[in-house]
């Protein structure tokens, strides 16, 4: 059974990070390619950081900036939440002191009939997750 309880505690919040890569189905999307937004909200205890005002307590956003950089300007995706996921597993794997990690991708640029801001994904992982 699924874990849907919400995550609580200190987090790291990244927003509005804009990056060009080639992901989608369509071969347009694979060529031109296009604009895509990720937030990233990375949860771990920020009390030791918070007392000492030490970057070496904490974890930098550069290295949770860079991962999802990594990922949406490298190899293409067929969907977004294969891209997600790596970015979610990346930073779980690559960064042992979050516990777990929200991320949500954006595609601005899709033929709907209608006005949108962006479709996109949104997922939650926690390091259990890594387990299964």
């Amino acid at each position: 059974m699924e874990d849907n309880t919400q995550v609580k505690g200190d987090k790291l919040i990244l927003r509005g990070l804009i990056f060009h890569g080639f992901h989608g189905v369509k071969p347009e999307e694979r060529t031109l390619g296009q604009k895509f937004l990720v937030d990233v909200d990375a949860w771990m205890d920020l009390r030791v950081a918070g007392k000492s005002d030490n970057l070496s307590d904490t974890v930098s956003y550069t290295d949770i900036y860079r991962i999802a950089k990594d990922v949406i300007e490298g190899p293409p995706h067929n969907l977004l939440e294969s891209a997600a996921e790596q970015i979610a597993s990346t930073t779980l794997t690559k960064i042992p002191q979050i516990t777990a990690v929200c991320v949500k991708v954006g595609k601005p640029h899709v033929a709907v009939r209608g006005p949108v801001d962006y479709l996109g994904v949104e997922i939650l992982r926690r390091r259990s997750d890594l387990l299964n």
